[in-house]
């Protein structure tokens, strides 16, 4: 850890931006004098906000690569460059592989939650580049650190996030800009109205979005790259410890 993180001047792009973990972490960066444009499908909300923390409100849908490409355009040309990409945009999956399976849903599901980590990098790489570096933290979960019986799909496009993340940390650390991923456990958001209840009712401990919003600026106090960081109640965050794979003999 180099110290906290100051956002203050900072251009970040956070996708997912209207609601839960986006919006708090607007919130966040905006106290601390950061300037933001807030990429979400939810335009009532997203513009809302952008109007409480003078910032812009860009709809966008993840899936699509243009419009990840048109929100970094717009940090570029209102802020004059990027300093953080924060690709947080999710959605659940509420499906699985049995006779609920929906192959259009899954494709919607994989489209925003991997496709849009993808597309998002893609987009930002460039803008990162050209300011000399910064960094992007991904949105992944625990389902991607851990097995997901109750929702493989969902814990399949997680591991991919961290997967791809683990990827390009090293890949990009020349540039100067640092890959990482966020990996909450349940935390007290939208996505998880499904199955809150059934969480209560089981004392599964459910995290704050608070937590979530301090381990994301430990992440860019931090001087890592690659890294998963988890997210779990009562536990102080920090990059989950992989084990090395075996090597050849």
């Amino acid at each position: 850890m180099t110290g906290a993180y100051d956002p203050d001047g900072k251009v970040a792009v956070i996708t997912g931006g209207s609601n839960g973990i986006g919006a708090a972490v607007a919130r966040r960066l905006a106290a601390g004098g950061a300037r933001l444009v807030l990429a979400d499908i939810d335009a009532d909300r997203g513009a809302a906000l952008a109007a409480e923390l003078d910032a812009v409100f860009v709809r966008c849908d993840v899936t699509e690569p243009a419009d990840s490409v048109a929100a970094v355009a717009t940090a570029v040309d209102r802020f004059g460059g990027l300093d953080l990409a924060f690709l947080n945009a999710g959605i659940a999956t509420g499906f699985g592989l049995g006779d609920d399976f929906d192959p259009v849903a899954y494709r919607r599901v994989m489209g925003v939650n991997l496709d849009g980590v993808v597309f998002g990098v893609r987009a930002a790489l460039p803008a990162l580049r050209a300011r000399g570096g910064g960094d992007i933290v991904a949105t992944a979960s625990m389902a991607g650190l851990t097995a997901m019986p109750l929702d493989p799909v969902y814990g399949t496009n997680k591991a991919a996030v961290v997967g791809l993340v683990r990827a390009l940390g090293p890949g990009h650390a020349g540039e100067n800009i640092r890959v990482n991923a966020l990996c909450p456990s349940f935390a007290d958001t939208a996505i998880i109205g499904p199955i809150k209840e059934h969480l209560a009712s089981v004392e599964f401990p459910i995290l704050a979005v608070s937590d979530v919003v301090d381990a994301f600026f430990d992440i860019l106090a931090g001087e890592g790259t690659g890294e998963a960081w988890f997210v779990v109640p009562g536990r102080e965050s920090a990059p989950f410890a992989f084990r090395g794979v075996p090597g050849p003999r």
